[in-house]
């Protein structure tokens, strides 16, 4: 394919600072959002057994809502009967909410003794894999705008900035593509290998980061497009369906057992199995319980299910709300659950999950990459000296890539030890990621990007060690400590085990560049001196 020379240059330019201006926003949300695949194995590593309650038979699911009814009139405001083995079979919010992201909820729990009795326990609640989501959706950028973070927004903008260094990379790559693509130079130098690692895995994995794009832009910006699609459809309902809410109240002693709504979800969604309903408002005008399913083999608007809501005492559900194939759910409603299916990979079970997880950490090695091979254009471009703006931009990007990665690895290490105290874990969580990545941009400002490097990864490989060396010591009685109880426990912390090693080896090829490479690179320091290449005022 003959393109235009001047063409090509204007799309590199396109696609190089646009790639630029989003990169490191973008890095964080895919670093965390690769992990975010797994948080529910997360939060089941980093709660303690002893913390959830035990599970009952689901036929005694029924006795244990009533009890708590009795014994705790304000649930009916809102509570959650579980099924998963894992968790308390009932919970409600002492304080707090499921919705958003807030440090200091806290959870009444609620199970059956042996006796049949009701017995309940308050804790805080474990929010690691909130922590993990928070910097995924906001690159952890504080501060609120309306009801959503300020970092959700700026991370929309960086998402369509990256769609357009999508576009433009893969036009001014398409004449070489054929012949390069699979092509990693070794042989001509590390700049040239670290191009072509960029452009297979961009190639490699363009669906993937394309349906990224785009569903970040409309997750970011969803009350806008709304608001625009209102002014067509008027008063109709958007997502399918006709209002049928009337202000008709219940009585309590009128709610059908959770056979009869079991027997309703299998009828309209077959091939989904519960793991939850959660009820609310049922003395109020507008009763729902919202339903967690789940099935692999369909698209789910949730990270790991999907969701159907009904009105409890009538059992009329919501067609709007689930994605079961069957044709109710309107255009716009279905839309919509394909946008979060793609965007969760909410659709191929644990198979898809390990495949997100993989192409996740491969756009963070994209944005990285990129930066580098803009840095070392700019030096082959430039006189011996190097300018401040390079030296610059070489500190951030090893700042906050590394940064980041310590703070989430710091947060994963301190956890076990966190839950020892009595305080609130999810405040501790904020203050250890902050510290750390606030540390890792200062340090790398203070001694380099090259010198900072070296450590930066031996320091994340350590914190990874932390996690399973933590677990060890679970083998020491009353330490207070836990071993691994589960295989995604134990996931967990095979998984900390091999970015250990990643960090090692990357530690290791820093290491040898940062020495033995060129001494007019931005890369380069003495192993003898404090020398680093002088920063020219340009």
């Amino acid at each position: 394919m003959k393109i235009k020379s001047d063409v090509l240059r204007t799309y590199q330019t396109i696609h190089t600072w646009t790639g630029i201006t989003a990169g490191l926003l973008l890095f964080i949300g895919f670093f965390a959002g690769s992990l975010t695949m797994f948080s529910n194995a997360i939060d089941d590593w980093a709660t303690p057994p002893d913390y959830q309650l035990q599970q009952i038979r689901p036929e005694l699911h029924n006795e244990l809502l009533n009890q708590v009814f009795a014994d705790y009139p304000e649930t009916v405001k809102n509570v959650t009967i579980s099924y998963e083995s894992n968790s308390s079979p009932i919970y409600w919010y002492g304080s707090g909410s499921a919705r958003g992201f807030s440090l200091d909820d806290k959870m009444w729990h609620g199970t059956l003794d042996e006796n049949g009795q009701l017995v309940t326990e308050l804790k805080h609640v474990n929010e690691l894999s909130m922590l993990v989501d928070y910097l995924h959706r906001s690159a952890g950028i504080v501060g609120e705008i309306g009801h959503d973070q300020a970092g959700v927004y700026i991370l929309g903008i960086a998402a369509f900035l990256y769609f357009i260094a999508l576009m433009s990379g893969l036009i001014f790559l398409l004449p070489s593509l054929v012949k390069s693509f699979f092509a990693l130079r070794k042989e001509k130098g590390a700049n040239r290998f670290w191009l072509d690692s960029h452009n297979l895995v961009g190639i490699a994995s363009l669906p993937f980061h394309i349906i990224i794009a785009i569903t970040v832009v409309v997750f970011s910006f969803h009350d806008l497009f709304y608001s625009g699609l209102s002014q067509v459809y008027g008063n109709k309902p958007l997502f399918g369906g006709e209002d049928k809410h009337h202000e008709v109240r219940y009585e309590l002693e009128d709610l059908p057992t959770l056979n009869e709504i079991h027997a309703k979800v299998a009828q309209y969604a077959p091939g989904f199995s519960i793991l939850s309903i959660n009820f609310r408002g049922l003395t109020g005008e507008h009763p729902s319980a919202s339903i967690s399913i789940v099935n692999d083999k369909s698209f789910m608007r949730g990270p790991h299910n999907d969701f159907l809501f009904m009105n409890p005492y009538t059992l009329e559900i919501d067609t709007s709300s689930v994605t079961n194939g069957n044709g109710q759910q309107g255009i716009w409603g279905a839309v919509v659950t394909t946008f979060f299916g793609l965007h969760f990979g909410s659709y191929g079970g644990e198979l898809g999950r390990w495949l997100y997880f993989i192409m996740g950490l491969g756009g963070a090695f994209l944005f990285y990459s990129g930066n580098l091979i803009w840095l070392e254009k700019r030096r082959k471009k430039q006189s011996t000296e190097q300018s401040k703006s390079s030296h610059f931009m070489a500190n951030l990007t090893a700042g906050v890539c590394l940064g980041c990665a310590i703070g989430i690895a710091g947060a994963f290490a301190a956890s076990k030890w966190l839950m020892l105290g009595d305080w609130n874990i999810n405040v501790a969580y904020m203050w250890v990621y902050y510290a750390l990545f606030l540390t890792s941009i200062l340090t790398a400002f203070k001694f380099g990007a090259a010198r900072f490097s070296i450590f930066g990864f031996y320091g994340l490989a350590a914190l990874c060690l932390m996690i399973p060396i933590t677990s060890l010591i679970g083998f020491i009685p009353q330490t207070g400590i836990w071993l691994p109880t589960s295989a995604s426990d134990y996931g967990v912390e095979i998984g900390s085990i091999g970015f250990a090693i990643a960090s090692m080896l990357a530690a290791k090829k820093v290491k040898k560049r940062v020495y033995e490479g060129e001494k007019n690179s931005i890369w380069y320091c003495s192993k003898y001196t404090s020398e680093q290449p002088s920063a020219s005022l340009a």
